[in-house]
């Protein structure tokens, strides 16, 4: 048993060995070069699309500094005034017409009133504003209404009427 317990360990050893041998080196390949060709003129259609290529791009997910995204509200109401409906009107035919973009509207309270009470009123003018836009088009899995209450208020009373509003904030 001795014996062949030796044999067995001796062609292991060899297996091992001849296993861990390194390979040759490879000769180097010279790198090949295509000889130059002559550019084809480019066509009409090949000039189109490198110029459609080089065309600025265009933000397809909020529209451009000049759209309002603030709607006001009156004192202790969540009812959409008249005034307004031109700037729920534009950012309605804008996710309508840029599917991709999503758009959160925050309802924001002036600090007077309790947080719940605020939050709530936050809540229903966000809804409001959602509403008046999914009636005009919008899809309403473009839009996601939350309300922030008076976390965002300022403390000045002359800011009171700044404060209740609902933010179109559109999201990346």
């Amino acid at each position: 048993m001795n014996h062949k317990t030796s044999t067995l360990c001796g062609l292991a050893l060899i297996a091992l060995l001849g296993g861990c041998a390194s390979k040759p080196p490879l000769a180097p390949v010279a790198a090949v070069t295509p000889a130059p060709t002559a550019a084809p003129a480019q066509s009409s259609s090949a000039q189109s699309a490198v110029a459609a290529v080089q065309a600025p791009v265009v933000n397809t997910t909020a529209p451009g500094p000049d759209v309002p995204k603030q709607v006001y509200f009156a004192f202790n109401s969540a009812a959409l005034k008249a005034q307004y409906k031109p700037v729920v009107e534009v950012n309605a035919q804008f996710l309508q017409s840029h599917p991709a973009a999503h758009l959160q509207l925050q309802g924001n309270c002036d600090p007077r009133g309790s947080q719940e009470y605020n939050l709530a009123l936050g809540q229903s003018r966000a809804n409001a504003v959602m509403k008046a836009m999914t009636l005009l088009g919008a899809s309403p899995n473009q839009m996601e209404a939350i309300s922030y209450g008076s976390e965002k208020a300022s403390p000045a009373r002359a800011d009171y009427a700044h404060d209740r509003r609902v933010d179109l904030a559109y999201q990346q």
